[in-house]
């Protein structure tokens, strides 16, 4: 290997000169957004932008997903993870690279996700290339994160086969550009999907009496799992439960058969989730019985928790503190809660993941998963570094 301070002037140089390059990508993706399941043009399109680096890629089931490898002599490899899904909410920017696609977005950050470890691929191949060396990464870029199956698809499909390391970063848009934050251990929460369905009999909405009123059982079913949970769980155990969906009635002036409730449970497992779960179920049985409806209860496991490798948590920390000094990287104090699907390549190799800056420095920005969601685009150089950086320091620790 070169000396360090080779590869950084190389690896610098790379990444500011494929700016640009991000740039345009994050905006193409931003522009044309797919949904967890349909992410086949993005997937041809990334392939296009990486066939002409020299890359050897696999496209993923049902042609969604890239797994992409810089070519090198047998041997493990380290892999940077990227999803590419996007959230069927309406973008509300006024930009030019706003979404083209009725109704869906990238709301949630992959779009720059794909382009950082897009920018970071391309800059070590390039880098490797100039000094003349094998370079042992991969890139996996992941369908349907949002829908908790991309990471199980890809993992199936060989994305982790030779693979002894794998890091990923999300966008943070809470801080400002410049800045990233990590965590050791639970870095997000495990998540439940929790299915509520409420049956009774419709009738007129002027005739109450003569219904049985599936919609009130789901507000008095609702407003107790609000009311009712946090009152049984130690305030010190995170524990978070919100309904995401309602469906019922079809007609202002119709009560309905069939209420449907969807949301999600989010805990750190063991008895606090399962306690959870039991208690949800309890106060199912006691409003069916009040309100004479009949409820069930089914929760479909969602991600596990992100545990991050110390190991390598601490070599993106150093990475970081390389690139940005010490005082723009933060230690997280408690793990998030929300879920991701990062966490099922873990269970199979170690890994990390950050949090990357994308707030404007002097600006708030809008938070994920709402309609007017963008970032500080300056951030994909700064993600970009940090994840390349953190390759070549973990590929320098292995050969010492």
């Amino acid at each position: 290997m070169p000396s360090q301070s080779t590869w950084v002037e190389q690896l610098d140089q790379a990444v500011d000169a494929n700016q640009q390059l991000m740039v345009e990508v994050r905006r193409h993706l931003h522009a044309y957004p797919e949904v967890s399941g349909e992410e086949v043009q993005t997937t041809r399109y990334l392939s296009e932008q990486l066939r002409e680096h020299g890359f050897d890629m696999r496209v993923g089931p049902e042609g969604r997903g890239l797994i992409v490898d810089l070519p090198a002599k047998p041997g493990s490899r380290v892999a940077l993870r990227g999803d590419i899904d996007a959230l069927r909410i309406q973008d509300a920017k006024s930009v030019d690279y706003r979404s083209r696609t009725q109704g869906v977005m990238h709301a949630c950050g992959h779009d720059a996700h794909a382009a950082v470890v897009l920018g970071a691929l391309v800059s070590l191949s390039q880098s490797a290339k100039s000094l003349g060396i094998d370079l042992p990464i991969r890139g996996v870029f992941q369908p349907a994160e949002e829908s908790n199956t991309g990471a199980l698809e890809m993992i199936d499909a060989g994305a982790l086969n030779g693979v002894t390391a794998i890091l990923g970063l999300h966008m943070d848009p809470k801080r400002r550009v410049g800045t990233i934050g990590y965590r050791r251990g639970a870095f997000t929460a495990d998540c439940d999907e929790m299915h509520i369905d409420i049956r009774g009999r419709g009738g007129h909405a002027s005739r109450p009496h003569e219904v049985v009123d599936p919609i009130a059982a789901a507000a008095q079913m609702i407003n107790s799992i609000y009311l009712f949970t946090p009152r049984v769980i130690d305030s010190h155990d995170p524990v978070v439960v919100s309904i995401g969906r309602i469906n019922g009635g079809e007609s202002y002036n119709v009560i309905p058969d069939h209420v449907e409730l969807l949301g999600t449970l989010r805990s750190f497992g063991g008895e606090i989730r399962q306690r959870t779960k039991d208690h949800i179920a309890q106060l199912a049985r006691g409003i069916a019985e009040v309100s004479d409806t009949t409820i069930s209860v089914e929760f479909t496991a969602g991600p596990p928790s992100v545990y991050n490798d110390a190991k390598l948590n601490e070599v993106v920390r150093t990475s970081a503190v390389e690139l940005l000094g010490r005082e723009h990287v933060h230690a997280i104090e408690r793990p998030s809660m929300g879920g991701e699907d990062f966490a099922h390549y873990l269970a199979h190799v170690p890994g990390a993941m950050f949090r990357l800056g994308c707030a404007p420095s002097d600006e708030s920005a809008p938070p994920l998963h709402s309609a007017d969601f963008d970032i500080d685009e300056r951030a994909l150089s700064v993600g970009a570094n940090i994840l390349a950086r953190s390759v070549l320091n973990l590929l320098e620790a292995k050969q010492e």
